[in-house]
């Protein structure tokens, strides 16, 4: 009951920011990610964006995607997509989201950018077998009722040899059920890490900006809400990655 009410407040808020950032302030909406500070070089627009976008980086550069055909679930407000678009040069990008919203959004603001952004369901994808060759989600999963029907369809949706970039996380009495979901998934493990202290780095460095945004965006009664879906510093998502009790892991799942 505790989680569906938290996960509640989290579409109210996320209902919030997407009615009221008409200004596109608020594109990405992950975590972050950053080793010892080190910064990916960025084009100065997306500089604000900094720790959203080293995560799209970080998971989406471990493999070549250059020339690929790409899917993103839980595309949100397309910020990742783009990125991946713009600086890693696929052959193809499609993004799809529940939020009908979101993806309206996303269909006005990146226009110029040759990415189809669609509504659809994680997990029921209309999208025929082998049609893609790198399927990427990042930090919507968690979300998802079905986590076992979401990797079918991915495995299905994926061409031979393609690749499924996974990153989200996951509190640690449910560390141990996601085992077992990518266990019986039929995907090979190429590759898994966690990056909970990348994250924890992310969220200390952009605290203040996310703080600052959220009083620009959003009603002082709204604040507490806002600083808990953005996790900033002291507030209970943010101390829930410090003492580890959430766990964020990054996957390579190849067919």
């Amino acid at each position: 009951m505790k989680k569906k009410l938290k996960n509640a407040f989290f579409k109210i808020w996320y209902w919030y920011i997407s009615a009221v950032d008409t200004k596109a302030e608020v594109t990405f909406m992950n975590y972050g990610y950053s080793k010892d500070n080190d910064k990916i070089k960025l084009d100065e627009n997306d500089k604000k964006f900094r720790y959203s976008a080293q995560l799209y980086d970080f998971v989406a550069s471990s493999i070549d995607i250059k020339g690929k055909d790409i899917l993103e679930v839980g595309c949100g407000r397309g910020g990742g997509l783009s990125y991946i678009n713009r600086y890693l040069s696929p052959n193809s990008a499609i993004g799809l989201d529940l939020n009908k919203t979101a993806i309206e959004f996303c269909k006005k603001y990146y226009s110029n950018e040759k990415i189809n952004f669609l509504q659809g369901n994680a997990q029921s994808l209309h999208f025929q077998d082998n049609t893609f060759d790198v399927v990427i989600n990042v930090e919507s999963s968690h979300r998802y009722s079905k986590m076992d029907r979401f990797l079918k369809e991915v495995y299905r949706v994926l061409k031979p040899g393609g690749y499924f970039l996974f990153a989200d996380f996951r509190h640690e009495n449910e560390l141990e059920k996601l085992k077992i979901q990518l266990k019986n998934s039929n995907f090979i493990l190429v590759k898994k890490e966690i990056i909970t202290a990348n994250v924890l780095e992310a969220l200390k460095l952009s605290s203040t900006e996310r703080e600052n945004l959220i009083r620009k965006l959003a009603p002082k009664f709204l604040h507490g809400l806002g600083k808990k879906f953005a996790a900033t510093e002291g507030s209970t998502s943010f101390n829930k990655f410090a003492t580890q009790e959430f766990e964020y892991l990054y996957y390579i799942l190849m067919k």
